[in-house]
């Protein structure tokens, strides 16, 4: 993951989902406040969201030009709307908008910047209410000021009429009243205000509240709209990503299994090669999309709401249910984390008896061992299973364990915050915005831990990855490679050669040296364990020796290209293996030019061409996976044609016949000869009518040679090679 390719191809994608899921926390997080509007503004105070009026009446101006120190910035705020001097045009549209119009003349807010809005509402609001509640003959404030009002009078005219030495000694007194008042309550008194000085201009205030409550929705609306596409263009390109991810992950462990020779199989196992290559590339892939939509969304949004409410009087109640979450998933963890770890060796565990029990079902039925495998399989389920409930009883309790700590949050959060309401500390619309941003807070964190109960998993399969793609290769390749010697083409020559298998006590291969030659045949056997097949697995380097050295067309294998090694050889393996598709693309599995003619040649000399021909579909025939359709013997000569097919130098049997009932035996060696007599064949067998007519037998026994020869000279000379043939044919014979 650390290669530079790989990185790049993830950097631009990546920058856009942060970017898009940066703008999508920015909508969730302005809804609650919407909806806090609505309730404060859009439904308490009538639409009226600022202490700011769009309008005044004359008087009230004044007013508030008096009762302020600093009136310069009141002055230049509004603008003054002489009835008699607007176009008739003008005066229909602000008469229709304020009816008072027709009466008298009125001011009208101008277009400002928000922070010039700001600034002249902090400078006008507490006159405002103080000249409104004047005007309305407030009871309680009139009685105050200890004075009769007559009722065609009110007391703002009454205190407008004063001189100014008594004016500034009761407007002083009013505004230190006001400033006894806090946010929440100037705020409402100020709304109510603006509210009532609306309807005695002629503004219709349900219209208005009714306007306010449509704008705020449609608002809302088009932000929903908005994340709602953010998200859906979110999910793509994360899944994209995560797509990218496991196919690049796959990619890299194909390619590196593909250059595993048997050493490494044999360390990792098929069944955990299989497991390593699908299950968890899987868990990377999901952990790859939970990672990108939510440990990138979910601190924006929990950082976004903190925000939002860290001047609120009941933040200490998102300290509460922090720790309580924290506390929760503390617990939680210190138990599932260990059964994480153990459960992808489980799932080993259980791939590998499945795969053993599916490919030897045929020696399982034979020696009536179902109910045996059953308990295996059963006991590997079993742990599985257990381990699974384990975690998933868990992680069923911590959803309803959050659910719990948020319900009992919000029933916090309302008791405390019914008492702040209760005395003017918070709006109803504010507390329900607060319980909004705490959930939000909570569930950021709860999304997080969900992430980080997948973690673990996760963190284990890629190094079980990681332990795949950095496994030193034991058959590697110079990186400055010889040349193939035209002149020696086909010539295979063991010079000393030993080998012997990892971790083995003694070698399987001791001082073996020979050379085969193009235009004839080589037979190979042995007793059972003598190291025949090991010996032959040398040539294509299936493995590499310990001692001594190989050359192929005169040039030490290990320092020729393998690639170019191995095009030159035609291998059939000991079991035939053939792959799901057709005939024809099984024969042209290593040669994909082949065209038909050589096709039907190499089929034909492998003696296959006849139950090819009795298929309805002929080489189109359809082969099931491992060749599951065929017999034995059909998938021994596919075999053999695949290799054909190629047209090698060198051809090497492992013991491919001993699948072909005698006749076919003889026919196919037979047209091999003829086909292939400037190539050079080795053959591995068991039987001595294979190789009776080899031009060179060698005879091993406990990995060393110790006879060669052709047939009647090995007879006459080596014991060993005798009594092969005695066991299988009569002495006349030999």
């Amino acid at each position: 993951m650390k290669k530079k390719k790989f990185i790049i191809s993830f950097i631009i994608p990546i920058v856009i989902v942060i970017a898009l899921l940066a703008i999508q926390a920015f909508c969730d997080l302005e809804l609650p406040t919407y909806t806090s509007s609505i309730i404060n503004d859009g439904i308490a105070s009538k639409g009226i969201s600022s202490n700011l009026p769009e309008v005044m009446s004359e008087d009230i101006y004044n007013a508030i030009l008096r009762l302020t120190d600093e009136n310069g910035g009141v002055l230049t705020a509004y603008t003054y709307i002489i009835k008699d001097n607007l176009s008739k045009d003008d005066y229909n549209k602000y008469s229709k908008l304020y009816p008072i119009l027709k009466k008298e003349n009125i001011y009208i807010l101008k277009d400002l910047k928000e922070n010039e809005k700001e600034k002249i509402e902090k400078l006008i609001e507490k006159p405002l209410i103080i000249a409104w509640m004047l005007k309305a003959n407030n009871e309680s404030l009139v009685k105050s000021l200890n004075i009769t009002v007559d009722s065609d009078n009110n007391a703002l005219e009454w205190l407008m009429n004063l001189d100014d030495n008594n004016f500034k000694i009761i407007s002083d007194s009013l505004l230190k009243g006001v400033d006894n008042f806090d946010d929440t309550v100037l705020k409402e008194f100020g709304g109510l205000c603006i509210s009532e000085m609306y309807s005695s201009i002629g503004v219709n205030m349900n219209d208005y509240q009714m306007n306010f409550i449509i704008n705020k929705g449609i608002q809302m609306l088009f932000i929903a709209l908005i994340g709602m596409i953010i998200a859906i263009i979110v999910s793509f390109l994360v899944g994209k990503i995560a797509s990218k991810v496991s196919f690049l992950l796959r990619s890299l462990l194909v390619n590196k299994i593909l250059a595993f020779s048997a050493a490494e199989f044999k360390e990792f196992g098929a069944s955990s090669l299989i497991t390593r290559s699908t299950n968890d590339v899987e868990q990377i892939k999901m952990f790859s999309i939970m990672f990108l939509r939510i440990v990138v969304f979910a601190p924006i949004m929990g950082i976004g709401a903190f925000i939002k409410v860290y001047d609120n009087p009941l933040n200490w109640l998102i300290a509460v249910a922090i720790i309580a979450i924290l506390v929760l998933i503390g617990l939680l963890f210190g138990f599932a984390l260990p059964k994480f770890k153990k459960m992808q060796k489980l799932i080993d565990k259980v791939n590998l008896v499945s795969r053993e029990i599916i490919t030897g079902m045929p020696v399982i039925r034979t020696f009536h061992t179902e109910r045996y495998e059953e308990k295996r399989f059963d006991k590997a389920n079993t742990d599985l299973t257990k381990t699974n409930l384990f975690v998933n009883r868990l992680m069923g309790v911590m959803m309803p364990s959050m659910m719990l700590v948020m319900n009992i949050i919000s029933i916090l959060i309302i008791w405390f915050g019914a008492k702040s309401i209760d005395i003017g500390n918070l709006e109803i619309g504010t507390l329900i915005a607060f319980i909004s941003y705490t959930m939000q807070i909570i569930m950021a964190f709860l999304m997080i831990s969900l992430v980080s109960v997948m973690m673990p998993r996760a963190i284990i399969s890629l190094k079980r990855i990681k332990e795949i793609l950095k496994k030193e290769i034991t058959i590697k390749e110079n990186a400055i490679t010889e040349d193939f010697c035209d002149d020696k083409k086909g010539i295979v020559e063991f010079k000393n050669v030993t080998f012997k298998y990892p971790d083995a006590d003694e070698a399987m291969l001791k001082d073996i040296s020979f050379k085969a030659m193009p235009g004839t045949v080589t037979a190979i056997i042995g007793s059972t364990g003598s190291g025949k097949s090991t010996l032959i697995n040398l040539i294509p380097r299936f493995f590499d020796t310990t001692e001594g050295a190989i050359y192929v067309d005169g040039v030490d294998i290990k320092k020729a290209s393998i690639k170019e090694l191995r095009e030159r050889i035609g291998y059939v393996p000991q079991k035939g293996i053939l792959f799901s598709g057709t005939i024809e693309s099984n024969i042209k599995f290593g040669c994909e030019e082949l065209n038909d003619k050589d096709m039907e040649k190499a089929a034909e000399v492998s003696q296959a061409l006849d139950f090819i021909k009795e298929k309805e579909n002929g080489f189109q025939s359809a082969i099931s996976q491992g060749g599951s359709n065929v017999s034995g013997g059909q998938k021994q000569r596919l075999s053999i044609a695949r290799a054909i097919a190629k047209k090698p130098e060198i051809y090497i049997f492992d013991d491919s016949f001993s699948a072909l009932d005698f006749k076919t035996d003889a026919k196919l060696r037979k047209a091999l000869k003829t086909y292939a007599k400037d190539a050079t064949v080795l053959i591995v067998a068991q039987r001595i009518s294979t190789i009776m007519n080899a031009d060179d037998i060698i005879v091993l026994n406990e990995g060393r040679i110790v006879g060669r020869g052709t047939h009647k000279e090995l007879v006459k000379t080596c014991k060993i090679y005798k009594e092969i043939a005695l066991s299988q044919i009569k002495e006349e014979e030999l």
